[in-house]
């Protein structure tokens, strides 16, 4: 296996590390080197950021507003983003909703959500409460009771 970057894999690296070198706040680098994440408002601005520059949903093909990115760009990218101090992306919308809606979403639904999650305007979650489990999914227990006919 070759390990190397291609010439212009190390160029891509090359404006990735410049654009984080410019880019990223001080304060987001100051919590990371002190092993804190970011607080909701520098996250939701840091998102924004990224969305300006087209790189927020770096997974995401391009024809739905993701830079189409090759695996190893996106791995570049996160060594670089990770060097800079920079946070990741919150995962549900950019990670967990888009992609979901971008291949099984109707055109309207498509239309009216994913803009917002690229450009970072948006954030996502989802919460989950289930009787004796709580948010452990993996914990949940089903049953069939029959009820009549």
């Amino acid at each position: 296996m070759n390990l190397e970057f291609t010439v212009e894999e190390l160029a891509f690296q090359r404006e990735v590390r410049e654009w984080f070198t410019e880019n990223v706040p001080a304060s987001l680098k100051a919590r990371s080197d002190n092993g804190q994440m970011p607080d909701k408002d520098e996250q939701h601005g840091w998102e924004q950021t990224l969305g300006k520059k087209g790189w927020l949903a770096v997974g995401w093909p391009a024809q739905h507003g993701g830079p189409g990115w090759t695996a190893t760009q996106r791995y570049i990218f996160d060594l670089e983003r990770a060097r800079a101090g920079a946070p990741p992306a919150s995962p549900f919308g950019v990670s967990m909703v888009g992609p979901v809606l971008y291949t099984f979403g109707s055109a309207d639904q498509k239309k009216r959500h994913l803009t917002g999650i690229v450009s970072g305007d948006v954030h996502w979650c989802q919460g989950y409460s289930e009787p004796n489990s709580g948010s452990d999914l993996a914990s949940l227990k089903t049953a069939a009771v029959r009820d009549g006919d």
